[in-house]
């Protein structure tokens, strides 16, 4: 018989804490299940895939062994399968990406128990919004994308509103193909500090701020259906305050337009996912 949800957060707790205090547990502590790992299921976008951090797993997905799955999955001492991937959007986890790739919800089984996720950024494109923002040159010289959008009256705004239900729905599936998993919610990060740091980050000060508020939007969507249907969100803007792309390159979780360390332009590096896959973790064995 599979472990019911609140019996699976104590194996992941016992495990978690197993790794964190660098012991071993005792006999029978890290599962109930005759001694078999937990099985944990990563589905998402490339914030959880890790586009060009070494080494690349999945080259057809850009995915990383040391993306936020692999450190959550290592701490909490859980079998991995993760079909993140660069690019996804919510039509992929039902639908083959590249008209190639396995549908992601096909990874989840009724023995699943721990599922994580990231998505929503392309589907409302917010790097392709974050790069329409870029001005290489001081104001007033360019354009503000922040300016562009209120005179359109915020396109990006009204998608990432009309986006919210559709993100339920697939919470919702996440639970009828794995119903005794736990589900936790991954959002996006900090990317930029309140009024940007032009000329390092080539953005103006109000299309930082309007960027930043964006993100924000999306992750409040991700927050709030998360408490809806059933799952735990983890506030990685929260994590990577003071690490954003704005920092000292030895101390960001994001790397910027021009990155300084082996990661995807506005993705994390390394040590954002070490970061953000501690974070997850530790939210899979909440009460």
């Amino acid at each position: 018989m599979r472990p019911t949800r609140a019996r699976t957060t104590a194996v992941m707790a016992a495990a978690l804490s197993a790794c964190v205090i660098g012991t071993a547990p005792a006999a029978g502590a890290v599962s109930s299940k005759a001694d078999e790992p937990l099985e944990y299921v990563a589905i998402g976008d490339s914030f959880a895939a890790g586009p060009l951090i070494p080494g690349q797993s999945q080259l057809s997905c850009l995915r990383s062994d040391h993306n936020y799955p692999a450190v959550a999955a290592k701490a909490l001492g859980a079998k991995l399968t993760d079909v993140s991937c660069s690019g996804a959007k919510v039509s992929d986890f039902s639908g083959r990406q590249f008209g190639l790739l396995a549908p992601q919800y096909e990874a989840l089984e009724p023995g699943t128990d721990l599922v994580t996720l990231t998505i929503g950024g392309n589907d409302v494109s917010l790097v392709t919004k974050a790069l329409g923002c870029v001005n290489l040159l001081p104001k007033p010289t360019g354009v503000s994308c922040a300016d562009t959008a209120a005179a359109e009256g915020d396109p990006t705004a009204k998608a990432i509103d009309a986006w919210s239900a559709t993100f339920g729905q697939a919470l919702d599936e996440v639970h009828r193909r794995a119903p005794n998993a736990r589900v936790v919610v991954a959002g996006y990060a900090t990317y930029v500090r309140k009024d940007g740091c032009w000329p390092t980050q080539p953005l103006w000060d109000k299309d930082a701020n309007y960027l930043q508020a964006r993100v924000n939007q999306l992750n409040g969507v991700l927050a709030e259906q998360s408490r809806a249907h059933g799952a735990t969100y983890v506030d990685t803007a929260a994590v990577s305050a003071g690490h954003d792309t704005c920092a000292a390159p030895a101390e960001r979780y994001i790397e910027g337009l021009l990155p300084t360390s082996v990661a995807a332009p506005l993705h994390p590096n390394a040590r954002g996912m070490a970061a953000f896959g501690t974070a997850v973790a530790q939210a899979a064995t909440r009460p």
